[in-house]
């Protein structure tokens, strides 16, 4: 069979007939009409209140950080197991990271466990919704309630997923997106901050225009514009939000083929781990995930390492994820010395396995069947 990759970036059929659109149109900066169709149809679909495109999922939690004001001092609370984006963007602020640990049965943030995180400099809890299954979030919400601390949801992979049958993205004051070649929807790069506490809508605009009330003057709603505040930039170019766009409208197609790959995934994998060979992964009752990833996880380090190779050696890319941020060179340092044994053994054991729109059945097959023959089957 020809090399399996471990993603291949699905184009629509309309990304360079919208690109050509919005360079003829002679507007290709930010906030054009290609903008404007992607925030409308997030805010339809969705009910988000205000929808921002960045230049990435980065941009809009950085953009999140200046919102909220995150001074040196502030502590946040995240989940070990992520990506550099999720805190990093904080730590730029001067903010201290308490990292929390995984749950047992998912990647996610144990919610059970926070309270004993919390001080009085704790102003943000960031809940990442791994592999598009979503955080518990009825108790999370609760405990920021209690203790009045904001909810920062990162969302990079959670685009078309649900808790309770409402969307991710929707339930904390600010939501983070991610449009990066690897997610569900793509536009290479690119992200979306949500605002879902109004309150934020008016500066959330000034600090993505370089700190300039120039969306107001643009609007018609002021004579001229000037610096009111801090800021950077940014906005996407309205030629990635074109391409974007040409994949939204495909939003559905794109689904319902992820979800095919994934159910054929489970099906065979299950039967693996009825075997007690590894273990599939758990969606909560609450859940309704979005076919974003499929992952496995192996007994141990050498195991997974060992299954790497094998499927390698069949010409298919699986790729292992994130490594603990507490154990990371750059925090280590900084961490309290709390262990995170969930954080460690997804880190060590949790393998992804290829799944995009273009993989056939017969190159799922072969995938299964290259694990299946690893575990002796």
């Amino acid at each position: 069979m020809a090399h399996i990759a471990f993603n291949k970036p699905y184009l629509t059929g309309r990304e360079m007939e919208y690109i050509v659109d919005t360079v003829k149109s002679g507007k290709i900066s930010g906030d054009g009409k290609y903008t404007r169709l992607c925030h409308q149809y997030f805010e339809s679909r969705y009910q988000f209140h205000k929808c921002l495109l960045t230049t990435s999922c980065t941009d809009a939690l950085e953009l999140a950080a200046l919102l909220l004001n995150i001074e040196p001092g502030d502590e946040i609370i995240a989940p070990s197991f992520t990506f550099v984006s999720t805190v990093n963007s904080f730590v730029l602020r001067g903010a201290k990271i308490v990292f929390a640990d995984s749950e047992t049965l998912t990647p996610n943030l144990d919610i059970q466990a926070l309270e004993s995180l919390i001080t009085p400099k704790t102003k943000v809890i960031i809940p990442v919704h791994y592999a598009g299954i979503a955080c518990d979030m009825d108790p999370l919400l609760a405990l920021g309630k209690k203790h009045n601390i904001t909810i920062v949801e990162d969302a990079a992979q959670a685009i078309e997923a649900y808790y309770k049958e409402q969307p991710l993205g929707g339930f904390g004051a600010l939501s983070a997106f991610s449009f990066h070649e690897t997610k569900n929807i793509i536009s290479g790069e690119g992200g979306m901050l949500v605002i879902n506490a109004p309150e934020y809508t008016h500066r959330a605009e000034i600090l993505r225009e370089k700190g300039t009330n120039r969306s107001a003057f643009f609007r018609g709603e002021i004579d001229k514009y000037g610096w009111v505040d801090m800021g950077s930039s940014f906005l996407p170019s309205d030629i990635i939000a074109a391409f974007l766009f040409a994949q939204l409208e495909e939003l559905e197609r794109i689904q319902q083929k992820r979800h095919w790959v994934w159910s054929y995934y489970h099906h065979r994998m299950c039967k693996l781990q009825q075997r007690g060979n590894l273990q599939t992964p758990t969606i909560p009752i609450y859940a309704r995930h979005n076919a974003h990833m499929y992952y496995i996880l192996c007994q141990n380090l050498e195991e997974r390492s060992a299954l790497i190779q094998h499927l390698k050696s069949g010409d298919i890319n699986a790729v292992f994820h994130y490594q603990s941020l507490h154990a990371s060179p750059y925090y280590l340092p900084k961490h309290d010395g709390r262990s995170l044994p969930n954080s460690d053994r997804f880190t060590d054991t949790l393998l992804r396995l290829p799944l995009y729109y273009e993989l056939t059945e017969a190159d799922v097959d072969h995938i299964c069947s290259r694990i299946e023959s690893f575990y002796g089957v």
